[in-house]
């Protein structure tokens, strides 16, 4: 009973808020208006409790000496219907109590978020540390959860000059006559806002919390200028935006400042279905309590004074509050000791410095994007966080310590308090202290809350088990908090911790033989041997059991994991851990000291990077990601083969895991091959709307088996004789999502990539210059380079670049575009995408027809190539879902002709051997379909087609003439706005019909 109510408990929580979330619910007829969470936490805890002392006192007790009083003592026939009845009701009462709790926080949630975009003037509060650090590289920024107040809709930009003269004028008068402690403080915004009540908004009386963001981007205008500044010699100005921004890494937990901010409310699970990764940002904001996200556009220059209250009712911070300022405080305080010299360290000694911090206070803010994807290929991304192990280690050793001193000094001691209870407070106050100090994540804490109740478990001799504790410390907080439900952190900390119990309970303690012949050597071989096979089997426990979650949570896990964590979890928890928790008790003592023990694990952590880097890149095992989507049967079907020995030992055989664990294989067989037998299309989310991917899925069936043609196409739909603003995505980021997506659609070979676009300054990308020695800065191909990487990841046969073949050639030498077939290092070399350019199966089933591209004449925008595909089956275009591939929808047709309409019944049912066409059109300039208007013929003329199908984008410059001629029946594109020339079309097609 106890795990049925707490498993319905946790399934009604969560069915709530996925529903609440989705569909408006009527909250007001529900009277949850007034509903404290707390109250309901309290009623909760309190029925609960009344439950388990009405199960404690009906348990019956044996008389065998005198039946009689044996019967008067067991409840009768009725008593034990009514203790049914109310056993039922209260466990009813708990479920739909924690339904309602989840509700009441999704009502409060909905209640502070923010609803529409709009520029504010705001008063800004620094909450916590920053997750990022604001660095000059594009692709690092400033992210930071902070409190707004005081806001005021703006109607005008304001600089930072701006925003000093409100904090002098209107934010806070000082009268220097008065001491610090007396300092009065008059908040005018009030005042702003009534003489502007006419043109301005007033909503100040609310508060938000939301993470702040702030990249440092260079305008369009001065990338298009900076190849002429240089050649100038003109020192470049610096970006406005930064000079509106003040130093933001130097922003303590507890700053108050003005700033100027966009606000904006979050993207929504739906709109995040095109996120290139199928991260639910929304999920992982919610789960942080964030209301919104705000960009900053401009910075006081000056912090309003520590002891500075925001006149606001109930903004005093209480003592738990002010408590977290100063230890978040502490920890911006020890980043900054780490943060020192830190450009003039190298880039892997940086990054051994930044995993050392994350090792001590679990900010990460220092890690780049490329250390946390080693750590994620390497399968011990989790070691990264701040573990229960961190802090029961930690328990451990000031526990052991106090010990020691007390044994020393004052061993009377125990004559009143045992020693265990030494250890114990000790342990939970270290444990406490030690999760605050690291922010509190789920994994802390519940390590902090666990010893705690274990330890009153003792206390009190109650017949509890650590299984029973770990089950209800994630039940009370999933009261406290119902949206710790929606982090992945909760899940495999609590599921981690009770896989390790159970293997604990399970496991059969074998105790090393004693033979008095062997000798001391070879009793530590044995022991080592032993030990080695203990660690081994519960790594393969782990990994197995935790499998099917990781792969729900995050759609991929890497295979190494299974074998680094045999080496790395050792040397983490045995060295690396203790020294640097040793570090920073020095530090608080002695800085000089620390630095030295600092010193030296960041040795260990760089040889450690090297190591994996090294093994990971072993040709033999590249294939180190396992992609499949998981739903639910798939992990009902995982928890049947668990089950045995799940249970106890015996109950159950495990030899009855073999018709679970073959319709699993058979499931997961069925899903990877469901996505090669039908020719698709798929659109790749790219994170940039004018930057286009798509795969080609084409079913080959020969004699033996069914194998799968793919395709990739990439393409930049920038108009060329438009301002637009450059790509944020970097070659690393761009390849790593395309390797990722590709895995998840068992893509492990590509037939040939076409890159459309001939562009360059597509982003800012520095290489390797091979004649000069230096980077490159003049080299932007983003593109290219993407295929480069992608290259040596995946088999490519073919590589069609638009443009002007000789581009690319210095581009290949300096970036060693590579590909291992037969062994055997190939070059790919780049094959111009001209028109006339043809590719086809032997069996002519499909064909890949290059459309335009002129790179003979001497104008770049006639470069582009688009394709057409003609195949024997109809090509299905779909929108990837990547959160879930194989529910991915099809792509919506946003015009159809009217003849089409007529005519398209007969097509399909007298011309069944017709070829259908797909067209990729990558065009940026009007000249690429007029250029095509006059030196090509309309080659659809010539081949019996029965559906053609054009895909492009939104700006498009192909006419409505040309869209007539090539007789498209429907349209697509890739960011699903409507396309002019086809709806031109749609038009004369409906006047010509009537």
């Amino acid at each position: 009973m106890y795990w049925v109510i707490g498993s319905f408990i946790v399934i009604a929580m969560m069915g709530v808020l996925a529903v609440a979330d989705k569909l408006p619910l009527p909250i007001d007829s529900l009277l949850l208006e007034n509903a404290s969470t707390s109250i309901l936490t309290f009623t909760l805890l309190l029925l609960t409790l009344v439950l388990i002392v009405l199960s404690q006192l009906y348990i019956p007790s044996a008389n065998t000496i005198h039946p009689a009083k044996n019967f008067s003592h067991h409840a009768t026939f009725a008593s034990r219907i009514i203790y049914f009845i109310v056993t039922v009701l209260l466990a009813i009462a708990l479920i739909v109590g924690s339904g309602i709790q989840a509700l009441v926080s999704h009502q409060q949630a909905e209640a502070t978020k923010i609803t529409e975009p709009i520029r504010v003037q705001a008063l800004v509060r620094i909450e916590g540390i920053s997750d990022s650090v604001y660095a000059a590289a594009p692709d690092t920024g400033y992210r930071q959860v902070a409190i707004i107040s005081q806001i005021l809709p703006l109607v005008s930009n304001m600089t930072k000059q701006d925003l000093d003269k409100v904090v002098a004028e209107y934010g806070i008068k000082l009268n220097n006559s008065l001491s610090n402690n007396d300092i009065e403080y008059q908040f005018l915004s009030q005042k702003i806002s009534n003489e502007n009540s006419q043109d301005k908004k007033n909503i100040q009386a609310n508060e938000y919390r939301v993470l702040l963001n702030a990249y440092p981007k260079k305008s369009a205008k001065q990338l298009s200028k900076s190849s002429s500044d240089k050649s100038t010699k003109r020192k470049p100005k610096k970006d406005a935006k930064q000079n509106q921004i003040t130093d933001l890494n130097h922003l303590q937990p507890g700053d108050t400042l003005f700033m100027t901010l966009t606000i904006a409310p979050l993207v929504t699970s739906e709109q995040a279905l095109n996120n290139p990764s199928g991260f639910d940002s929304y999920r992982w904001l919610r789960g942080r309590h964030i209301d919104g996200v705000a960009n900053i556009l401009a910075t006081s220059s000056s912090v309003l004074p520590a002891n500075y209250q925001v006149p606001q009712a109930g903004s005093n911070d209480s003592y738990l509050t002010r408590l977290r300022t100063t230890i978040d405080q502490g920890r911006w305080q020890l980043r900054e000791h780490f943060y020192q010299d830190w450009a003039a360290n190298t880039a892997t000694k940086q990054q051994a410095k930044a995993v050392t911090l994350s090792l001590l206070t679990g900010d990460r803010s220092l890690i780049s994007r490329e250390t946390k994807d080693l750590y994620q290929l390497a399968g011990i991304l989790h070691l990264l966080a701040i573990s229960g192990t961190h802090v029961l280690f930690l328990a451990i050793v000031l526990a052991g310590m106090v010990v020691l001193l007390l044994n020393r000094f004052y061993p009377t001691l125990y004559r009143h308090i045992p020693r265990w209870h030494v250890r114990w407070w000790v342990m939970v106050c270290a444990a406490f202290i030690y999760a605050l100090f690291t922010g509190f994540d789920v994994p802390a804490a519940r390590t902090a809350w666990m010893l705690l109740a274990i330890g009153l478990a003792r206390l009190t001799l109650l017949p509890i088990s650590a299984m029973r504790v770990l089950f209800a410390l994630a039940i009370l907080m999933a009261w406290y908090d119902p949206y710790v439900l929606w982090q992945a952190g909760y899940w495999l900390s609590f599921i981690a911790v009770a896989l390790l119990l159970k293997y604990e309970d399970g496991s059969e303690k074998q105790p090393l033989e004693s033979n008095q012949s062997s000798t001391s050597y070879h009793k530590l071989l044995k022991r080592l041997w032993y030990s080695f096979k203990r660690l081994f089997k519960l790594q393969c426990w782990l990994f197995f059991a935790l499998l099917p979650v990781t792969l729900l949570l995050f759609g991929k896990a890497s295979m190494w994991g299974l074998i680094i964590n045999l080496f790395a979890i050792g040397l983490f928890g045995w060295i690396i851990v203790p020294l640097n928790l040793l570090a920073g008790l020095c530090y608080l003592i002695s800085p000089s000291a620390a630095d030295i023990i600092w010193a030296f694990v960041i040795v260990i952590v760089n040889n450690l990077h090297e190591l994996i880097t090294w093994l990971t890149a072993m040709p033999a095992l590249s294939d180190a990601w396992l992609y499949t989507s998981v739903n639910a049967a798939i992990l009902l079907m995982a928890l049947l083969v668990m089950l045995p020995w799940l249970l106890p030992r015996g109950l159950i055989s495990r030899w009855l895991v073999l018709p679970p664990f073959s319709l699993l294989v058979m499931t997961v067989y069925a899903n990877q091959q469901s996505l090669t037998t039908t020719p698709s299309l798929y659109i790749l989310p790219t994170g940039d709307s004018y930057i286009s991917a798509a795969l080609l899925h084409y079913p080959v069936n020969n004699e033996k088996n069914t194998k799968a043609v793919s395709w990739l196409f990439l393409a930049d739909h920038r108009p060329s004789d438009s301002k637009t603003m450059p790509s944020n995505l970097t070659v690393d980021k761009f390849s790593a999502t395309l390797e990722q997506q590709l895995g998840s659609l068992a893509v492990s070979k590509l037939e040939g990539v076409i890159v459309q676009s001939s562009s360059s300054g597509v982003t800012d990308i520095k290489i390797y210059d091979k004649t000069s020695g230096a980077l490159n800065p003049n080299t932007s191909e983003l593109l290219p380079m993407v295929v480069a990487q992608l290259s040596q990841r995946l088999p490519v046969s073919q590589y069609w670049q638009a443009g002007r073949s000789e581009r690319w050639s210095a581009l290949q030498q300096a970036y060693k575009i590579k590909m291992d077939a037969a062994q055997k290092t190939a070059t790919i070399s780049a094959q111009s995408c001209e028109s006339g350019k043809i590719w086809q199966l032997p069996n002519g089933d499909l064909t890949l027809r290059a459309m335009t591209g002129w790179s003979n004449i001497e104008d770049a925008s006639v470069w582009n190539c688009t394709v057409a595909i003609d195949s024997s089956k109809p090509i299905q275009v779909i929108n990837y879902q990547a959160n879930d591939p194989l529910n991915s929808l099809p792509a919506k047709s946003l015009s159809t002709t009217v003849e089409t309409k007529k005519i398209n019944d007969q097509k399909l049912t007298t011309q069944a051997n017709l070829q259908s066409r797909l067209i990729v059109n990558a065009d940026t300039h009007q000249r690429l379909w007029k250029l095509w208007a006059l030196l090509c013929v309309n080659e659809s003329a010539d081949i019996a087609l029965n559906q053609t199908t054009w895909l492009g984008h939104s700006t498009s410059n192909i006419s409505s003439e040309i869209i007539s001629q090539q007789k498209i029946d429907e349209t697509m594109t890739y960011d699903n706005k409507p396309l002019e020339a086809a709806l031109s079309a749609d038009i004369l097609s409906k006047d010509n019909a009537q």
